[in-house]
């Protein structure tokens, strides 16, 4: 018997999938739901998954660092990213440490091989996927440079807020929303917001 949970935002895909998978996924599972991250990393916590089904715009996302941070609680799990955005953004959830990647507009077939193949092979890449992991150049920038609270303040940035606004927003000094900021540019090595935006539009 399969442990899995299916995290996403909306009611629909969580059930249109239980529903595919509970009548023709080959393999016997159980399934439970989670609506946001937080509940997902709680469930994580308690129980012990086969696979995750996650979608990357899930309430409460902090995007690529969420397989990280959920392996940490279960190592062996298997993260399937399931979304609306294509294959190159599947690839840097990929790097991360997720087992594969599936566009929500995949068709059944698509649906259950993929997460068959999960099961048996330990991962799923398309082969369109597995030429860009091949053949990706290695200065790519990746956040997963950041501390966690980095990339808190990464992704604020990103999103439009200033530094007074980050300050009240998480209560710290403006200095040290500074420090932060120059810490983020170093790492990521960039030298503007605008840059700093771009690698943020990459990751979801």
């Amino acid at each position: 018997m399969k442990n899995i949970l299916i995290a996403d935002g909306y009611y629909v895909v969580r059930t249109g999938t239980a529903l595919l998978l509970e009548t023709k996924l080959k393999y016997p599972c159980t399934i439970d739901f989670a609506e946001t991250y937080a509940e997902t990393k709680e469930k994580v916590s308690k129980k012990t998954y086969d696979l995750l089904i996650l979608d990357i715009d899930i309430p409460q996302s902090i995007f690529k660092a969420m397989v990280k941070e959920i392996k940490k609680k279960q190592k062996q799990l298997k993260i399937l990213i399931f979304s609306t955005y294509d294959e190159n953004v599947g690839i840097q959830y990929i790097e991360e440490g997720a087992a594969g990647y599936l566009f929500k507009g995949a068709s059944e077939t698509e649906i259950l091989e993929g997460i068959s193949s999960i099961f048996e092979e330990g991962y799923y890449y398309t082969a369109d996927m597995m030429k860009k992991l091949v053949n990706q150049p290695n200065e790519i920038k990746s956040v997963d440079r950041l501390s966690k609270r980095e990339f808190q303040i990464f992704k604020l940035l990103a999103e439009g807020h200033g530094n007074i606004e980050i300050s009240n927003n998480l209560d710290l000094k403006m200095s040290t929303i500074s420090t932060y900021k120059k810490k983020i540019y170093e790492k990521l090595k960039v030298k503007s917001v605008v840059d700093l935006v771009r690698i943020y539009d990459d990751i979801h």
